[in-house]
């Protein structure tokens, strides 16, 4: 199943300079796993903004929850919004599911 989800991310005003460095190692590392487990599958930022677009791929919403809140910045991550993907009888990609 795939989904279009949006990360909006607010680090602490006071955060650590050598935390918000280690999170971020840590979280392209993660992404980097993710990808190649087929759950992480295209991602855009959004300029000028600690924001993000993605399409995620998991079994179920279920499994796409954990995935998100086991990413290394979750704690940072103010607010998420998650769409479920439905395929459409004109999508000209092909399907992955």
């Amino acid at each position: 199943m795939e989904f279009l989800v949006n990360i909006k991310l607010r680090w602490s005003e006071n955060m650590d300079p050598n935390l918000k460095e280690r999170v971020i190692r840590e979280e392209r590392a993660h992404a980097a796993d993710l990808i190649k487990q087929g759950h992480l599958v295209r991602m855009w930022r959004v300029p000028c903004r600690f924001e993000n677009w993605g399409i995620w791929r998991a079994k179920d919403a279920t499994e796409l929850h954990d995935i998100i809140t086991g990413l290394p910045a979750n704690p940072w991550m103010h607010d998420i919004v998650v769409h479920p993907l439905a395929r459409h009888a004109v999508d000209p990609a092909p399907y992955h599911g």
